[in-house]
């Protein structure tokens, strides 16, 4: 019996038995447990899809024919058998193999992905280029059910079904994204699930028919010249047809031998296929079936009894924000909330639980999200909308022309902005600043700690027009916010936060560099250095002045968790740069920044306390 620390490639199993595979199933189930358990990760999904990971690779010859996961929650069994076995307990540390697919990391990962579904498209471009070039090998994109309400996914089997080429799409469809599927899509998927009850009873209702004499041949032959024209009705597959798709399905993605029989025939099919693979988040862990939401992406577990280990601290940003909005709320029933399938994450489930009827969540479709809050806004409603920062880039566009160029009341959450952590490139939030702060009429935000974001939320909902805030993920700095929470105040738009005043230099931080800055300076006095700490607050409005006065006591150094490129920094070295004793700008480096944790992220790229000391100290000398 082949085990699974001796599979190096996907070849090594294509010989194996639908036994032999299923007991390796097990064996990568329980690895990835093992390991997830204390690196934390998303494990439920990637639990979901072993027996379809086995199938894929034993029946097409990887990494020639191309696999395109989409997200990539889902891959984990990949990694495991395409050679990453013995970095496997490395996953999402600094250094280590990340959790998502990496061209860089194995020839095996087709598509560099963190966001959802855009594989189909890739895929489709692929395949392409395999036919301008003349090539022959197979290309396959496999897409989560979740991912399905995001309108790329329709625009890529749109495309596809139009050009024909040969393509298989594979719907991972185990009912769940991160939260709980909703809307029509999900109820067509629902609809598709049933359909083989359908099929099973037309199929003995014509064999009775057919026993019939006289009445029996002629019944069923005009049952099937209505056939076209009911189908649509009673087999709810022809949508994916009416594309282009030669549809299979629903298949049990848990039944190795099945998909490996459907696999291969679509493998030998020259046009564009849909295979609707039914799995079970979780599966074969017993406590992420029960809690999928909760161990979609959980920290580290105790992997016996399921329970979480949680750090000791203070409330993450996300639940003070959740908790003050739904405060606040309740004094006025004009506030709505709107997240993109992201509720728990970004703290709203309170907000859920108390007002069902005005909470919003759209499923994995930011554009969406931010325009329908346009047009509650219009209606005469407060929308809320939290989004990860990183996943609001997806609405760049309507932020700018639904939402700004209409000065509509919205009010933006990005959450998990600057660095994120172990998710890595595509999840960290290195670009909101730059992409929000010239907008015009967009006021621009950041909490130093959690009072301030109370505050600041406060302020968003008493000002006109758009605003945005945004912090970091984790935990908040443990400043109480009871008194926030029952007696908010109204920050004067524009207006710093002078922490202390400096004669040798003057540090303008932002959001989660303030407090770094503030105990920096406490070092830099042990030194005999005076630096003084500002607490910017706003990125928009902006006062040049704050700039220039501080330019001409000192020299000034800003510090933000943003990209320098369109930052924070870069705004104030254009108000005041040229005067004084000059601005200096401390921010993340234009590049794409790996997976680590908070901490030692920041410690690498110089933002935290001994970074800014190190450069204090450079341009003090």
């Amino acid at each position: 019996m082949l085990e699974l620390r001796n599979v190096e490639s996907p070849e090594d199993i294509r010989n194996l038995s639908v036994s032999e595979l299923e007991s390796l199933a097990e064996e990568i189930r329980t690895k990835i447990i093992q390991t997830v358990s204390k690196t934390g990760g998303h494990l439920a999904a990637s639990l979901g899809t072993v027996e379809l990971t086995l199938a894929l690779h034993s029946v097409f010859d990887t990494p020639r024919d191309k696999i395109v996961w989409d997200v990539g929650h889902q891959t984990y069994a990949h990694k495991l058998i395409t050679g990453r076995y013995d970095r496997f307990n490395t996953l999402r540390t600094l250094g280590g193999i990340s959790g998502f697919p990496k061209r860089a990391e194995s020839l095996y990962d087709v598509y560099d992905t963190g966001h959802a579904s855009g594989s189909i498209s890739f895929a489709l471009g692929h395949a392409k280029a395999r036919d301008l070039e003349s090539e022959e090998y197979s290309v396959v994109a496999v897409i989560g059910d979740g991912a399905m309400t995001s309108g790329i996914a329709y625009e890529g089997l749109n495309n596809a079904g139009e050009l024909g080429i040969p393509l298989i799409v594979i719907l991972n469809d185990n009912s769940m994204s991160i939260s709980k599927n909703i809307g029509g899509i999900a109820q067509y998927l629902t609809l598709l699930r049933l359909a083989p009850a359908y099929r099973s009873a037309k199929a003995v209702v014509e064999k009775m028919l057919d026993h019939m004499p006289n009445v029996g041949a002629s019944t069923i032959s005009w049952l099937r010249r209505f056939k076209g024209s009911l189908k649509c009705f009673l087999l709810p597959e022809a949508w994916f047809e009416a594309l282009g798709f030669r549809y299979y399905g629903p298949v049990d993605g848990h039944d190795i031998g099945r998909l490996k029989k459907v696999l291969t025939e679509a493998r030998s099919l020259r046009e564009p296929v849909f295979i609707h693979a039914v799995t079970q988040k979780g599966r074969g862990y017993s406590f992420a079936v029960e809690h999928p939401e909760k161990f979609h992406g959980p920290g580290p577990f105790n992997a016996q009894t399921g329970e979480i280990i949680k750090t000791p601290g203070p409330p993450t940003y996300s639940q003070v924000f959740g908790k003050a909005l739904s405060k606040f709320a309740e004094d006025n029933p004009k506030i709505v909330a709107i997240t993109a399938a992201m509720a728990d994450g970004t703290g709203l489930k309170p907000f859920r639980e108390k007002f069902p009827e005005r909470f919003f969540d759209v499923g994995i479709a930011e554009s969406h999200a931010v325009t329908f809050a346009a047009g509650l806004a219009q209606g005469g409603m407060v929308p809320v909308v939290c989004i990860y920062s990183t996943f609001l880039q997806r609405a760049y566009d309507q932020i700018i022309e639904d939402v700004c160029l209409q000065n509509l009341k919205v009010i933006f959450a990005v959450d998990r902005a600057g660095i994120a952590g172990q998710d890595g490139e595509t999840h960290h939030g290195q670009f909101d600043l730059s992409y929000l702060r010239h907008i015009p009429g967009l006021t621009v935000m950041a909490p130093k700690d959690e009072k301030e974001l109370v505050n600041m939320l406060w302020t968003a909902l008493n000002i006109a027009g758009p605003s945005a805030i945004r912090y970091s993920r984790g935990c908040g700095t443990g400043v109480p916010t009871g008194d926030a929470m029952a007696k908010p105040e109204a920050l004067k738009l524009g207006e710093p936060e002078v922490i202390s005043s400096g004669k040798h230099i003057n540090i303008l931080a932002l959001g989660s560099m303030v407090h770094p800055a503030i105990e920096a300076s406490q070092r830099l006095a042990r030194e005999g250095i005076s630096a003084g700490v500002m607490n910017a607050r706003f990125v928009v409005p902006f006062d040049p002045g704050t700039a220039v006065s501080l330019a001409q006591e000192a020299p000034v150094l800003v510090v933000e968790e943003n990209v320098q490129d369109g930052g924070f920094g870069e705004l104030v070295v254009n108000a005041a740069g040229h005067l004084g004793h000059g601005i200096h700008k401390m921010a993340l480096p234009k590049t794409f920044i790996q997976h680590g944790s908070q901490s030692e992220l920041r410690s690498i790229y110089g933002l935290d306390v001994s970074g800014i000391v190190a450069r204090v100290n450079k341009i003090l000398a």
